[in-house]
């Protein structure tokens, strides 16, 4: 069995397949072989997957940014939502709200006043035009009315190198990736964008709690090419669940800040549909183009 994954190796995503793939090996009893396809934001790993047999057999590591590509790739060869079967949800994690120490805010409602006393004035990294972390900027901007100007970088850590140089304000960054930075004092958090407050950080308020209805979580889970079987989808998604349960991978899963979703297909399917309606409506709206 193989479990595609549209990253490099080394990350949080690559992390998640690779703890979730061992438990498949010791519990099915049979290799479960992890194959990075990283390249145009995940949609070359999707498209493998999507061309793939469907037995059962190579699945794939999905994510926020198939849903965000939906929209924003016009012309892929291929539906996200019609050619990929959901298996199972694995975790969500929080993004972090965090700016540079010497930004004059300790708290959202503090961020927008800032924001909305000087429009224009404050620069909003992201690890380039159309990621996860561009479009969770866009959505703060058109709930809260701020403006702010949007500096794409090539990736997570130049974006966070100049955050922390103050070249840039304010960055919804990932929380494996902030999270050195927060507890040395290096960059300050002002909040999570998850629904819920984050186990890894307890004591940090939700941006929703200052702008209901906020919300902008990346999360993960397991999907099969769309003819496969219900009953191999039914069997992955019980081996995932059972997983989530386990008490050693819980506390593996745990460490990487996140929170585990489990679920059946339908309720899986559910998120994505909800996700990629959600950054549709963000990305026309903003005008977002590759």
């Amino acid at each position: 069995m193989r479990w595609v994954v549209g990253y490099a190796p080394g990350g949080g995503n690559d992390i998640v397949a690779r703890l979730m793939g061992q438990w498949f090996s010791d519990r099915l009893g049979q290799t479960f072989v992890i194959e990075n396809k990283p390249g145009a934001a995940t949609n070359i790993a999707a498209e493998f997957v999507v061309n793939a047999a469907p037995d059962g057999y190579t699945l794939l590591l999905v994510g926020q940014p198939n849903a965000i590509n939906a929209t924003l790739y016009e012309t892929l060869p291929f539906n996200f939502i019609r050619d990929i079967a959901p298996v199972a949800g694995i975790m969500t994690v929080p993004n972090v709200m965090v700016v540079n120490p010497s930004l004059p805010a300790n708290t959202v409602a503090e961020f927008i006043a800032y924001a909305k006393a000087n429009p224009g004035k404050v620069n909003m990294a992201s690890a380039g035009n159309g990621s996860a972390a561009h479009l969770a900027g866009e959505l703060f901007q058109s709930m809260t009315g701020t403006k702010m100007v949007h500096v794409p970088y090539r990736g997570q850590a130049p974006a966070i190198a100049d955050l922390l140089s103050g070249q840039v304000h304010v960055l919804f960054a990932t929380s494996p990736a902030s999270m050195e930075f927060i507890k040395t004092g290096k960059l300050k958090a002002l909040a999570v964008t998850t629904a819920m407050r984050a186990d890894a950080l307890p004591d940090l308020p939700t941006v929703g709690d200052t702008v209901p209805g906020y919300e902008a979580s990346a999360w993960y889970g397991l999907g099969a090419p769309q003819k496969t079987p219900a009953e191999i989808i039914d069997r992955l998604n019980r081996e995932t669940n059972a997983g989530l349960a386990d008490a050693k991978l819980k506390v593996r899963l745990a460490d990487l800040g996140g929170t585990l979703i489990p679920g059946s297909p339908a309720d899986f399917g559910k998120l994505i549909a909800e996700d990629t309606e959600k950054w549709a409506k963000v990305i026309r709206s903003a005008n977002i183009k590759l």
